[in-house]
């Protein structure tokens, strides 16, 4: 089997009254990203990181901030959209682990449900995605709660049929 890494980073800063998406999942907050998107830092991350191991640019290379065509958008569709692009390729996943850095409010309750929404837009089992929450020990602009940001790395794989 052939194998590529990739990693993602992604921030978004935070205002009130907005919706707060965080893989695929609305989480009850009185503060959510400031977005051309819905804002799912979390997504856009892991998309950063299947498009780099396949070294295919990043999500402002395929989905712009500024067209209009992406306005509003849900990101689990900007996450299959990239799936397609790495299984075009030959690529599947064979993990995903993504952390996100946010002060408040607490991700625990909402951990499991992030990792069956994103494998099941990936195509994979929740066993393959894992998601961590941390804080920031209240530094910097995590800590301050005037943004989130997300670190993801994932590992694809791709069998060398010729072999066969």
């Amino acid at each position: 089997m052939n194998i590529r890494i990739g990693n993602g980073y992604d921030v978004h800063a935070l205002a009130p009254g907005l919706p707060l998406w965080l893989g695929g999942v609305q989480i009850d907050s009185p503060l959510g990203c400031i977005a051309h998107s819905d804002g799912d830092v979390a997504i856009h991350a892991l998309c950063d990181a299947l498009l780099g191991a396949l070294a295919l640019g990043d999500i402002g290379k395929h989905f712009p901030d500024t067209s209009d065509e992406f306005k509003g958008i849900d990101s689990k569709i900007l996450l299959s959209l990239v799936m397609d692009l790495v299984r075009s390729e030959g690529w599947e996943v064979v993990n995903a682990d993504v952390t996100i850095a946010m002060q408040r409010p607490k991700l625990a309750p909402y951990i499991l449900q992030m990792r069956e929404c994103m494998a099941s837009v990936i195509g994979c089992s929740a066993a393959q995605v894992s998601v961590k929450a941390t804080t920031t020990e209240k530094l910097g602009f995590v800590g301050r709660s005037e943004g989130c940001e997300v670190y993801a790395v994932v590992l694809l794989g791709k069998y060398d049929r010729t072999s066969d």
